[in-house]
C-alpha cells in the first residue's frame, strides 16, 4: 500500500503573513489515529516572539480548546524558511487543532498542513474533493512527465 492510501493531507492554515494570533482549521479525529502539523515559516520579524502549539476540544465548534501539554514550539527570529512539526498520535479529545502565538508587534509569516494517519476506516484516506488533486504512481516508467 502507498502513502496516500493510508494518510489525508488537509490545509491547517493558509500562507500569510501579520502580526496577529491565528487559529488553525479544527480537525474531526474521528476515524484517525493521529495528525502531523507541519508549519511552514517564511519570513520571521526581527525580535518576533513566535510559536507554534496544538490543542483539543470535545466540541466541534472549539469554544473550550486547551493546549496540549508540552506541544509548544518556540520559533526564533532566524527561522526564515524552516518547517516545524507537532506529532499528535491519539489524542484524547475528538477535535485538534494549531495555534500560532504572535508578538503582535512583529510581522511573521506561515502556512500549516495537517497530515491525518492511520485510518481506522480505510474508506476515510486518500484526497478530498475540491480541495486536494492526488496522482498515485506505482512502479512509473520514464518518459514525459
Amino acid at each position: 500500500m502507498n502513502l496516500s492510501t493510508r494518510t489525508q493531507t488537509r490545509v491547517g492554515l493558509a500562507y500569510a503573513s501579520g502580526t496577529a494570533d491565528r487559529t488553525g482549521a479544527i480537525m474531526d479525529m474521528s476515524g484517525w489515529s493521529g495528525i502531523l502539523i507541519t508549519a511552514v515559516v517564511a519570513a520571521v520579524g526581527g525580535g518576533a516572539t513566535y510559536s507554534i502549539k496544538a490543542q483539543q476540544d470535545t466540541a466541534s465548534g472549539g469554544g473550550s480548546m486547551a493546549d496540549l501539554l508540552g506541544t509548544g514550539i518556540t520559533i526564533a527570529d532566524d527561522d526564515d524558511d524552516q518547517i516545524f512539526q507537532i506529532d499528535i498520535y491519539k489524542p484524547l479529545e475528538r477535535y485538534v487543532r494549531v495555534y500560532v502565538d504572535k508578538d503582535t508587534s512583529n510581522t511573521c509569516a506561515e502556512s500549516v498542513i495537517y497530515t491525518l494517519y492511520g485510518p481506522t476506516d480505510m474508506a476515510t484516506a486518500g484526497s478530498i474533493t475540491d480541495e486536494i488533486t492526488l496522482e498515485t504512481h506505482i512502479s512509473p516508467i520514464e518518459g514525459t512527465a
